[in-house]
Protein backbone atom coordinates (compact mmCIF):
# COMPACT_ATOMS: atom_id res chain seq x y z
CA UNK A 1 0.00 0.00 0.00
CA UNK A 2 1.25 3.25 -0.80
CA UNK A 3 2.07 6.00 1.72
CA UNK A 4 1.32 9.90 1.00
CA UNK A 5 2.93 12.50 3.06
CA UNK A 6 1.68 15.97 3.28
CA UNK A 7 4.45 18.33 4.50
CA UNK A 8 4.05 21.38 5.88
CA UNK A 9 6.36 24.26 3.54
CA UNK A 10 7.10 27.86 3.50
CA UNK A 11 5.38 28.61 -0.32
CA UNK A 12 5.55 31.51 -2.79
CA UNK A 13 5.08 33.95 0.35
CA UNK A 14 3.09 31.94 2.36
CA UNK A 15 2.97 28.24 3.27
CA UNK A 16 1.35 25.35 1.53
CA UNK A 17 1.47 21.55 1.44
CA UNK A 18 3.65 19.10 -0.75
CA UNK A 19 3.13 15.68 -1.04
CA UNK A 20 6.10 14.58 -3.42
CA UNK A 21 7.59 17.53 -5.76
CA UNK A 22 3.58 18.95 -5.73
CA UNK A 23 2.52 22.09 -3.94
CA UNK A 24 -0.50 22.81 -2.71
CA UNK A 25 -2.38 26.76 -3.21
CA UNK A 26 -0.71 28.87 -1.30
CA UNK A 27 -2.12 30.05 2.35
CA UNK A 28 -1.80 33.25 4.15
CA UNK A 29 -1.01 31.17 7.32
CA UNK A 30 0.92 27.71 8.60
CA UNK A 31 -2.09 27.26 10.33
CA UNK A 32 -4.68 27.56 7.26
CA UNK A 33 -2.20 25.53 5.36
CA UNK A 34 -1.73 22.55 7.86
CA UNK A 35 -6.01 22.69 8.16
CA UNK A 36 -6.10 22.34 4.40
CA UNK A 37 -3.48 19.35 5.06
CA UNK A 38 -5.52 17.89 7.58
CA UNK A 39 -8.71 17.42 5.20
CA UNK A 40 -6.64 16.46 1.74
CA UNK A 41 -5.11 13.78 3.89
CA UNK A 42 -8.62 12.53 5.20
CA UNK A 43 -10.15 13.29 1.78
CA UNK A 44 -7.32 11.16 0.35
CA UNK A 45 -8.29 7.99 2.23
CA UNK A 46 -11.98 8.01 0.77
CA UNK A 47 -12.99 4.95 -0.54
CA UNK A 48 -14.56 5.38 -4.45
CA UNK A 49 -15.83 3.61 -7.05
CA UNK A 50 -13.99 1.01 -9.06
CA UNK A 51 -13.60 2.59 -12.83
CA UNK A 52 -11.33 2.40 -15.44
CA UNK A 53 -8.71 5.13 -15.64
CA UNK A 54 -6.05 6.04 -18.64
CA UNK A 55 -2.50 7.73 -17.64
CA UNK A 56 0.50 8.77 -19.15
CA UNK A 57 3.46 7.48 -18.00
CA UNK A 58 6.92 9.81 -18.37
CA UNK A 59 8.11 8.37 -21.61
CA UNK A 60 4.99 9.55 -23.15
CA UNK A 61 3.02 6.24 -23.35
CA UNK A 62 -0.75 5.77 -22.33
CA UNK A 63 -2.19 2.87 -20.07
CA UNK A 64 -5.63 1.42 -19.67
CA UNK A 65 -5.89 0.09 -16.11
CA UNK A 66 -9.07 -0.66 -14.20
CA UNK A 67 -8.38 1.33 -10.72
CA UNK A 68 -9.94 -0.42 -7.85
CA UNK A 69 -11.83 2.53 -5.50
CA UNK A 70 -10.90 0.60 -2.57
CA UNK A 71 -7.26 0.67 -2.92
CA UNK A 72 -6.54 4.14 -0.71
CA UNK A 73 -3.05 4.70 0.42
CA UNK A 74 -2.16 5.51 3.92
CA UNK A 75 -1.74 9.33 4.56
CA UNK A 76 -0.19 11.69 7.10
CA UNK A 77 0.64 15.03 7.91
CA UNK A 78 4.36 16.40 8.81
CA UNK A 79 4.82 19.92 10.31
Amino acid sequence: MAKLTYKIVEHDGGWAYKVGSTFSETFRTHQEALRAAEIASAEQQVAGTTDGIQYEDAEGKWHDELADGRDRPQTEVSD
